[in-house]
Protein backbone atom coordinates (compact mmCIF):
# COMPACT_ATOMS: atom_id res chain seq x y z
CA UNK A 1 0.00 0.00 0.00
CA UNK A 2 1.83 3.39 -1.13
CA UNK A 3 0.74 6.55 -2.72
CA UNK A 4 1.84 8.67 0.41
CA UNK A 5 4.65 10.42 -1.31
CA UNK A 6 5.37 13.20 -3.70
CA UNK A 7 7.58 12.84 -6.60
CA UNK A 8 10.18 14.71 -5.32
CA UNK A 9 9.92 12.04 -2.20
CA UNK A 10 10.44 9.34 -4.17
CA UNK A 11 13.46 10.86 -6.20
CA UNK A 12 14.56 11.58 -2.72
CA UNK A 13 14.05 8.00 -1.43
CA UNK A 14 15.84 6.58 -5.10
CA UNK A 15 18.96 8.42 -3.41
CA UNK A 16 18.75 7.25 -0.01
CA UNK A 17 18.56 3.42 -1.56
CA UNK A 18 22.08 4.03 -3.70
CA UNK A 19 23.50 5.06 -0.78
CA UNK A 20 22.77 2.28 1.12
CA UNK A 21 23.91 -0.14 -1.58
CA UNK A 22 27.59 1.56 -1.48
CA UNK A 23 27.66 1.22 2.42
CA UNK A 24 26.28 -2.32 2.12
CA UNK A 25 28.75 -3.34 -0.31
CA UNK A 26 31.52 -1.94 0.94
CA UNK A 27 31.07 -3.20 4.51
CA UNK A 28 30.34 -6.60 2.47
CA UNK A 29 33.59 -6.15 0.52
CA UNK A 30 31.63 -8.34 -2.13
CA UNK A 31 28.77 -7.88 -4.61
CA UNK A 32 26.99 -6.50 -7.60
CA UNK A 33 27.69 -2.08 -7.94
CA UNK A 34 26.34 -1.21 -11.06
CA UNK A 35 23.00 -3.32 -11.53
CA UNK A 36 22.13 -2.95 -8.10
CA UNK A 37 22.60 1.35 -8.80
CA UNK A 38 20.69 1.78 -12.10
CA UNK A 39 17.56 -0.18 -10.23
CA UNK A 40 17.31 2.46 -7.39
CA UNK A 41 14.85 4.50 -9.14
CA UNK A 42 12.33 1.51 -10.28
CA UNK A 43 12.68 -0.28 -6.52
CA UNK A 44 12.03 3.65 -5.14
CA UNK A 45 8.73 3.75 -7.41
CA UNK A 46 7.83 0.03 -6.21
CA UNK A 47 8.09 -0.25 -2.91
CA UNK A 48 6.76 3.29 -2.29
CA UNK A 49 4.23 4.22 -5.13
CA UNK A 50 3.23 1.31 -6.93
CA UNK A 51 3.35 -2.37 -5.07
CA UNK A 52 0.19 -3.03 -2.65
CA UNK A 53 1.94 -4.58 0.14
CA UNK A 54 2.10 -3.85 4.05
CA UNK A 55 5.68 -4.54 5.77
CA UNK A 56 4.03 -5.22 8.95
CA UNK A 57 2.29 -8.02 7.40
CA UNK A 58 4.50 -9.86 4.56
CA UNK A 59 2.44 -12.49 4.15
CA UNK A 60 -0.69 -10.34 3.42
CA UNK A 61 -3.17 -12.82 1.17
CA UNK A 62 -4.11 -9.71 -0.87
CA UNK A 63 -0.50 -8.11 -1.68
CA UNK A 64 1.04 -7.79 -5.00
CA UNK A 65 4.05 -9.75 -6.11
CA UNK A 66 7.52 -8.71 -6.63
CA UNK A 67 10.14 -11.17 -8.18
CA UNK A 68 13.86 -10.06 -8.68
CA UNK A 69 14.85 -12.80 -11.97
CA UNK A 70 18.66 -10.94 -11.61
CA UNK A 71 19.01 -11.63 -7.85
CA UNK A 72 22.30 -10.73 -8.02
CA UNK A 73 21.07 -6.59 -7.80
CA UNK A 74 19.08 -7.86 -4.62
CA UNK A 75 20.88 -5.39 -2.71
CA UNK A 76 18.88 -2.29 -4.26
CA UNK A 77 16.18 -4.70 -3.22
CA UNK A 78 17.12 -5.19 0.76
CA UNK A 79 17.76 -1.31 0.65
CA UNK A 80 13.97 -0.74 -0.49
CA UNK A 81 12.26 -3.19 1.59
CA UNK A 82 14.45 -1.72 4.97
CA UNK A 83 13.70 1.84 4.09
CA UNK A 84 10.23 0.98 3.85
CA UNK A 85 9.90 -0.91 6.85
CA UNK A 86 10.19 -4.56 6.36
CA UNK A 87 13.38 -4.97 8.95
CA UNK A 88 15.67 -2.21 10.17
CA UNK A 89 18.15 -0.08 8.36
CA UNK A 90 20.70 -1.48 10.54
CA UNK A 91 20.48 -5.13 9.13
CA UNK A 92 21.94 -4.00 5.85
CA UNK A 93 25.54 -3.63 7.21
CA UNK A 94 25.32 -7.60 7.79
CA UNK A 95 24.47 -8.16 3.67
CA UNK A 96 26.42 -11.58 2.19
CA UNK A 97 27.84 -12.31 6.08
CA UNK A 98 27.46 -15.92 7.59
CA UNK A 99 23.76 -16.68 8.67
CA UNK A 100 22.43 -13.35 7.63
CA UNK A 101 19.38 -13.12 6.18
CA UNK A 102 20.82 -10.57 3.37
CA UNK A 103 22.45 -13.07 1.26
CA UNK A 104 24.61 -12.32 -1.70
CA UNK A 105 21.33 -13.76 -3.90
CA UNK A 106 17.54 -13.73 -1.97
CA UNK A 107 16.67 -16.58 -0.15
CA UNK A 108 12.68 -16.41 0.03
CA UNK A 109 12.65 -18.72 3.28
CA UNK A 110 15.33 -16.50 5.14
CA UNK A 111 13.28 -12.99 4.95
CA UNK A 112 10.10 -12.34 5.13
CA UNK A 113 8.83 -10.15 2.42
CA UNK A 114 10.76 -12.29 0.01
CA UNK A 115 8.65 -14.06 -2.87
CA UNK A 116 11.37 -16.10 -4.38
CA UNK A 117 14.68 -17.78 -4.19
CA UNK A 118 16.62 -16.63 -7.16
CA UNK A 119 20.95 -17.68 -8.21
CA UNK A 120 20.51 -18.94 -11.44
CA UNK A 121 19.35 -16.17 -14.19
CA UNK A 122 16.53 -16.99 -15.94
CA UNK A 123 14.04 -18.66 -13.40
CA UNK A 124 12.42 -15.29 -11.86
CA UNK A 125 10.19 -14.88 -15.08
CA UNK A 126 9.13 -18.52 -14.89
CA UNK A 127 8.20 -18.37 -11.28
CA UNK A 128 6.49 -14.91 -12.11
CA UNK A 129 4.20 -16.66 -14.82
CA UNK A 130 3.34 -19.78 -12.95
CA UNK A 131 2.04 -17.14 -9.97
CA UNK A 132 0.51 -14.89 -12.38
CA UNK A 133 -1.64 -17.98 -13.86
CA UNK A 134 -2.55 -19.37 -10.75
CA UNK A 135 -4.13 -15.83 -9.81
CA UNK A 136 -5.89 -15.81 -13.21
CA UNK A 137 -7.23 -19.31 -13.61
CA UNK A 138 -7.01 -21.00 -11.08
CA UNK A 139 -7.70 -18.31 -7.77
CA UNK A 140 -9.58 -15.60 -9.68
CA UNK A 141 -7.76 -12.60 -7.93
CA UNK A 142 -7.76 -9.95 -10.74
CA UNK A 143 -7.17 -7.49 -8.30
CA UNK A 144 -3.54 -8.74 -7.63
CA UNK A 145 -0.37 -8.05 -9.53
CA UNK A 146 3.11 -9.33 -10.37
CA UNK A 147 6.00 -7.79 -10.85
CA UNK A 148 9.44 -8.99 -12.38
CA UNK A 149 12.36 -7.66 -13.29
CA UNK A 150 15.21 -9.05 -15.51
CA UNK A 151 18.30 -7.91 -16.49
CA UNK A 152 19.56 -7.44 -20.63
CA UNK A 153 21.82 -9.84 -20.23
CA UNK A 154 19.66 -12.21 -18.54
CA UNK A 155 17.98 -12.46 -21.87
CA UNK A 156 20.94 -14.61 -23.15
CA UNK A 157 19.11 -17.41 -20.86
CA UNK A 158 16.99 -19.31 -23.09
CA UNK A 159 14.39 -20.24 -20.53
CA UNK A 160 13.19 -16.56 -20.31
CA UNK A 161 11.59 -17.29 -23.84
CA UNK A 162 10.03 -20.60 -23.00
CA UNK A 163 8.32 -18.71 -20.10
CA UNK A 164 7.52 -15.64 -22.60
CA UNK A 165 5.85 -17.92 -24.87
CA UNK A 166 4.26 -19.25 -22.08
CA UNK A 167 3.04 -16.33 -20.53
CA UNK A 168 2.02 -15.06 -24.19
CA UNK A 169 -0.10 -18.43 -24.96
CA UNK A 170 -1.96 -17.75 -21.98
CA UNK A 171 -2.60 -13.88 -22.23
CA UNK A 172 -0.95 -13.40 -18.40
CA UNK A 173 -2.14 -9.83 -18.19
CA UNK A 174 -1.61 -9.11 -14.41
CA UNK A 175 1.96 -10.26 -15.01
CA UNK A 176 4.02 -7.01 -15.31
CA UNK A 177 7.79 -7.61 -16.39
CA UNK A 178 10.96 -4.74 -16.15
CA UNK A 179 13.47 -5.47 -18.19
CA UNK A 180 16.44 -3.67 -16.88
CA UNK A 181 18.49 -2.30 -20.22
CA UNK A 182 21.52 -1.24 -19.13
CA UNK A 183 23.76 -2.53 -21.95
CA UNK A 184 26.39 -4.58 -19.86
CA UNK A 185 26.68 -7.82 -18.68
CA UNK A 186 29.54 -9.64 -16.78
CA UNK A 187 31.72 -10.41 -19.83
CA UNK A 188 31.23 -6.92 -21.44
CA UNK A 189 28.65 -4.97 -23.87
CA UNK A 190 25.48 -6.77 -23.97
CA UNK A 191 25.90 -6.19 -27.98
CA UNK A 192 29.20 -7.75 -27.96
CA UNK A 193 28.41 -10.86 -26.02
CA UNK A 194 25.33 -11.45 -26.95
CA UNK A 195 23.44 -9.22 -29.81
CA UNK A 196 19.96 -8.27 -28.21
CA UNK A 197 18.21 -6.10 -30.34
CA UNK A 198 15.51 -5.70 -31.77
CA UNK A 199 14.22 -6.35 -27.85
CA UNK A 200 10.98 -4.32 -28.99
CA UNK A 201 10.05 -6.21 -32.03
CA UNK A 202 10.77 -9.58 -30.25
CA UNK A 203 9.10 -9.27 -26.83
CA UNK A 204 5.78 -7.96 -29.16
CA UNK A 205 6.21 -11.07 -31.55
CA UNK A 206 5.98 -13.23 -28.48
CA UNK A 207 2.33 -11.15 -27.85
CA UNK A 208 3.04 -9.07 -24.93
CA UNK A 209 2.32 -5.56 -24.85
CA UNK A 210 5.45 -3.77 -24.91
CA UNK A 211 6.79 0.08 -23.72
CA UNK A 212 10.05 1.81 -23.55
CA UNK A 213 11.06 4.02 -21.04
CA UNK A 214 13.23 5.80 -19.42
CA UNK A 215 14.35 3.76 -16.20
CA UNK A 216 16.00 6.96 -14.35
CA UNK A 217 12.56 8.91 -14.65
CA UNK A 218 10.25 7.72 -11.39
CA UNK A 219 6.99 9.66 -13.26
CA UNK A 220 7.41 7.51 -16.34
CA UNK A 221 7.64 4.39 -14.41
CA UNK A 222 4.50 4.74 -13.17
CA UNK A 223 2.75 6.02 -15.95
CA UNK A 224 4.28 3.06 -17.33
CA UNK A 225 3.16 1.08 -14.99
CA UNK A 226 -0.11 2.55 -15.27
CA UNK A 227 -0.94 1.75 -18.82
CA UNK A 228 0.45 -1.90 -18.07
CA UNK A 229 -2.72 -2.51 -15.48
CA UNK A 230 -4.80 -1.37 -18.24
CA UNK A 231 -4.03 -3.77 -20.92
CA UNK A 232 -6.88 -6.98 -20.42
CA UNK A 233 -5.73 -9.16 -22.73
CA UNK A 234 -1.78 -9.91 -23.11
CA UNK A 235 1.49 -9.45 -20.66
CA UNK A 236 3.44 -7.06 -20.09
CA UNK A 237 6.92 -5.47 -20.59
CA UNK A 238 8.35 -2.20 -19.66
CA UNK A 239 11.85 -2.08 -21.21
CA UNK A 240 13.94 0.13 -19.07
CA UNK A 241 16.93 2.40 -20.44
CA UNK A 242 18.96 2.51 -17.46
CA UNK A 243 22.94 3.68 -16.84
CA UNK A 244 24.83 1.26 -14.69
CA UNK A 245 26.08 2.68 -11.97
CA UNK A 246 23.96 5.51 -11.90
CA UNK A 247 25.17 8.94 -10.19
CA UNK A 248 28.36 7.43 -9.44
CA UNK A 249 30.86 9.12 -12.47
CA UNK A 250 33.02 6.75 -12.35
CA UNK A 251 30.84 3.61 -12.69
CA UNK A 252 28.55 4.64 -14.97
CA UNK A 253 28.55 2.61 -18.01
CA UNK A 254 31.68 0.49 -17.55
CA UNK A 255 30.94 -3.43 -17.08
CA UNK A 256 33.72 -3.84 -14.59
CA UNK A 257 31.84 -2.92 -11.76
CA UNK A 258 29.24 -5.17 -12.59
CA UNK A 259 30.24 -7.70 -9.88
CA UNK A 260 32.95 -5.73 -8.06
CA UNK A 261 32.22 -3.54 -4.89
CA UNK A 262 33.67 -0.69 -3.94
CA UNK A 263 37.01 -0.50 -1.34
CA UNK A 264 36.87 1.99 1.49
CA UNK A 265 38.21 4.93 -0.70
CA UNK A 266 35.87 4.16 -3.51
CA UNK A 267 32.87 4.02 -0.99
CA UNK A 268 33.63 7.17 0.64
CA UNK A 269 34.18 8.86 -3.20
CA UNK A 270 30.88 7.55 -4.19
CA UNK A 271 28.99 8.44 -1.31
CA UNK A 272 29.90 12.25 -1.87
CA UNK A 273 28.81 11.95 -5.59
CA UNK A 274 25.61 10.79 -4.66
CA UNK A 275 25.04 13.38 -1.63
CA UNK A 276 26.16 16.43 -3.56
CA UNK A 277 24.66 14.67 -7.05
CA UNK A 278 28.44 15.04 -8.20
CA UNK A 279 28.78 18.16 -7.10
CA UNK A 280 25.88 20.04 -8.18
CA UNK A 281 24.88 20.37 -4.88
CA UNK A 282 26.39 21.46 -1.35
CA UNK A 283 27.17 18.82 0.77
CA UNK A 284 25.76 18.91 4.22
CA UNK A 285 28.59 19.87 6.04
CA UNK A 286 30.09 22.25 4.15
Amino acid sequence: MGGQLTLRQLEQKAGKIREDVIRMLERAGSGHSAGPLGLADLLAAMYFEILSIDPENPEWPDRDIFMLSNGHCVPVQYAAMAERGFFAVDELMTLRQLGSRLQGHPERVRLPGLETTSGPLGEGLGQAAGYAYALQYLDHQRHRWVYCVTGDGELNEGNIWESAMFAGKYSLSQLVVFVDRNNIQIDGPTETVMPLEDLHAKWKAFGWHVQEIDGHNIESIIDAVGMAKAIENRPSVIIMHTIPGKNVDFMEYDYKWHGVAPNNEQAREALKKLRTLDGRIRAEHE
